[in-house]
């Protein structure tokens, strides 16, 4: 996702009349497994630390570049994931279908719930840059367990390990936990990233009854 929102073009001397409201993926930030484990997200303010490859450091000095403008606001989106379970570019379809995951928690966007906030950001006139991620983590097996639970109870998986992962994949990929308490504290109701998950995402997709075990 990118620019969403159409505008005049705005010189930094000029007072800017209408703003840009950009959706931004991050794969940029967070390569520090410690800080994931930690329970300490990245802060709005926080300087990308992942340029492990040319999409990451591309869009870290993207995000950089539009901080001069004041009539910006970049929704930082991580592993975005709706209701569509038919989808290939939603994560959690992504990640059923392959052979093997790494199990890895990270901050997430859950589009059903963020989409609409976006729009109440532009009305509300927001500014500058916002984690645009439901508050906390979720791991890899996490989801794929309530994919169990909600959408095939026969559905098995297989964990590898990030080192395992690097030899299959064509460039690194970050792992990170974005800190969304900004974006909590101006939508007082937005979900954790687990319940939203369960609200969103699996409730409305279930196809195993209440009480239904695998065969």
């Amino acid at each position: 996702m990118r620019v969403v929102v159409p505008t005049s073009k705005n010189s930094l001397q000029q007072k800017p009349s209408i703003k840009f409201l950009i959706y931004g993926r991050t794969g940029w930030i967070g390569g520090l497994l410690g800080k994931i484990w930690s329970g300490i997200g990245f802060k709005e303010e926080d300087k990308p630390n992942f340029t492990g490859s040319f999409y990451s450091k591309t869009k870290a000095m993207v995000e950089e570049l539009l901080k001069e403008y004041d009539n910006v606001c970049t929704l930082r989106v991580r592993m975005p994931i709706s209701s569509d379970l038919t989808n290939p570019r939603n994560f959690i379809t992504k990640i059923s279908r392959y052979n093997k995951v790494v199990n890895i928690p990270n901050s997430m966007t859950i589009l059903d719930e963020l989409l609409p906030i976006s729009v109440e950001m532009a009305k509300r006139n927001c500014r500058g840059i916002w984690n645009f991620t439901n508050p906390g983590v979720v791991s890899h097996n996490e989801i794929l367990e309530m994919y169990k639970k909600y959408i095939d109870p026969n559905f098995e998986w297989a964990n590898f390990t990030l080192e395992e992962q690097a030899k299959v994949i064509v460039a690194p990929r970050s792992n990170n936990e974005m800190d969304a308490s900004k974006l909590k504290n101006e939508f007082p109701d937005l979900l954790s990233i687990k319940d939203s998950l369960i609200k969103y995402v699996f409730e409305p997709n279930r196809k195993v009854a209440v009480g239904e075990a695998a065969n």
